[in-house]
């Protein structure tokens, strides 16, 4: 059976911290001109901050807050990195992207921490164990990795190679293959399939293909798939 593979339109990028934030963070930092500075942040930094800072917040859950609501320690947090702003040094190898990361999850930590601490001081043991929200640990910042935001993951993995299966395949045999793997993939949830050599037959019955060609289609399927899901694991959010 022949499998027919549709071009989509390509998606446009939803990254907010780009190169573009990180020549402006260090545009910033080169300045003395403070009315240059405030136009660097207001126009290409802010946005950037707002963002990398809601992120974090509700991947790590950093609910415990003594402000009025997530927006109001979203500020909190943006001013106290503008205090920081000026000590970024590119010299030293690290992206502003990750540097600043940094600085809001260490933050959020001890913040979210001393709001904690408050709190099992005067709610039942109980309440405090059948609370989700503190979902963190201090020795281990990364999100804790369940079935519900694996699938979620696989997701955005799957619908970011679809839209650009023609990119990451150009031969119109290979992009059929990785449409057919990518297929499985979507159907998970109703296969009971669980060992490779199961998982060619299937795909070799949706399209005539050798099996070295499925190998060779998985391998950069993999690949992709590693590089994406180690940044995830990292960051605890997606870069698709």
């Amino acid at each position: 059976m022949e499998l027919e593979v549709k071009k989509r339109k390509k998606k446009t990028s939803n990254m907010y911290f780009t190169q573009d934030t990180e020549d402006a963070i260090v545009a910033y930092v080169a300045s003395v001109d403070m009315e240059e500075r405030n136009r660097l942040y207001n126009e290409k930094i802010h946005h950037a901050f707002f963002k990398l800072t809601e992120n974090i917040i509700h991947t790590f859950k950093f609910y415990y807050t003594e402000v009025d609501n997530i927006q109001d320690l979203q500020h909190e947090v943006i001013t106290f990195l503008l205090s920081k702003l000026h000590l970024y040094d590119q010299t030293k190898g690290t992206k502003a992207f990750s540097y600043f990361g940094t600085i809001v999850k260490r933050y959020l930590i001890l913040s979210n921490q001393t709001n904690y601490n408050k709190r099992i001081k005067t709610s039942p043991v109980s309440t405090i164990e059948e609370d989700e929200k503190f979902s963190y640990q201090l020795d281990d910042i990364k999100p804790i990795v369940t079935s519900n935001n694996l699938s979620k993951f696989m997701d955005e993995y799957i619908e970011y190679c679809t839209d650009n299966i023609f990119e990451i395949f150009p031969k119109e045999s290979e992009a059929q293959v990785a449409d057919a793997v990518l297929e499985l993939f979507r159907k998970r949830d109703s296969l009971d399939v669980f060992n490779k050599k199961a998982l060619y037959i299937y795909i070799r019955e949706m399209i005539d293909i050798k099996t070295s060609k499925i190998t060779k289609v998985a391998d950069v399927l993999y690949g992709i798939f590693r590089k994406k899901y180690s940044f995830y694991l990292e960051h605890g959010y997606t870069n698709f």
